[in-house]
């Protein structure tokens, strides 16, 4: 009895392994590769297990759920043709990569002589870039009391840059309240527009401002801008209000005047010619 058992399973084991032989298995080291631009960056697809002595291997790029050669009858192709080699087996390797190679890559191996004879693996590729500087745009004058908003953009950093505002070289925190240097101060501060509102502008928000656009891959800043807040003059302008006002009447009454004194009137025809 104990014989027919180990009959039986050596059996199953020597059939398992035949099949498993038989059938072409794919796996990655890395399923989520990241690199910065120009580096190198390896797309890892193994051959776990296979019987197919020659099998044919390919790549494909994915944007958009369109498929694009990359590797095809033993050749690259496409934009990186010239970028790029196979590590035997099956790994592609990205020589120097820009950020246009960001996208899903599909490892296709099939093997004529195995029994499961098609594997794939999808591998996504994420190709870093550092900021540039950013654009900032920061009033020159604001008076007091008033609103002020200052912009920072950057459009070629990957993944999106995240944006830092500093005033007089300090960082400025995303809730005043937690600062005792801009505990006083009224402000929003949205770290993924690079926008930096004040809702109501004091004597103490006076300063210099610059911004910093932040990555993965780096950062850069722009240079500092200075901001000034002046008190709005009340006594001047109520003055300037009450002379335009005199001046107003004084034109008034001349009309007035000229009217009653017919300077104004149109002359009477009297007698015939």
């Amino acid at each position: 009895m104990a014989k027919t058992r180990l009959a039986c399973l050596l059996t199953l084991l020597s059939t398992h392994c035949y099949f498993t032989a038989l059938a072409v298995v794919l796996k990655t080291s890395d399923e989520f590769p990241s690199t910065d631009e120009f580096s190198k960056v390896e797309l890892s697809c193994l051959i776990e297990s296979i019987s197919t002595i020659n099998p044919r291997i390919e790549w494909k790029k994915i944007i958009n759920n369109k498929p694009s050669y990359v590797y095809f009858d033993k050749k690259i192709s496409g934009d990186l043709e010239n970028r790029a080699v196979i590590r035997e087996p099956a790994t592609l390797v990205i020589t120097n990569a820009t950020r246009s190679d960001t996208a899903k890559y599909r490892c296709e191996v099939t093997a004529a002589d195995d029994t499961k004879s098609f594997d794939e693996i999808v591998i996504d590729l994420v190709v870093r870039v550092k900021p540039v500087v950013p654009k900032c745009s920061v009033p020159k004058s604001v008076p007091f009391g008033k609103t002020a908003e200052l912009s920072c953009v950057e459009e070629e950093g990957f993944p999106k840059s995240q944006y830092q505002w500093f005033k007089n070289n300090e960082e400025i925190p995303n809730d005043p309240k937690t600062s005792p240097k801009f505990f006083n101060s009224s402000y929003t501060l949205n770290t993924g527009t690079g926008t930096l509102t004040f809702t109501a502008v004091r004597k103490e928000d006076a300063g210099d401002y610059h911004c910093r656009a932040k990555n993965d891959a780096g950062q850069a800043q722009c240079a500092p801008q200075n901001m000034e807040v002046y008190d709005i003059d009340i006594v001047g302008i109520v003055l300037g209000v009450l002379v335009v006002i005199i001046v107003l009447l004084c034109i008034t009454v001349g009309i007035c005047c000229a009217y009653k004194q017919g300077y104004c009137s149109s002359p009477k025809q009297t007698g015939n010619k």
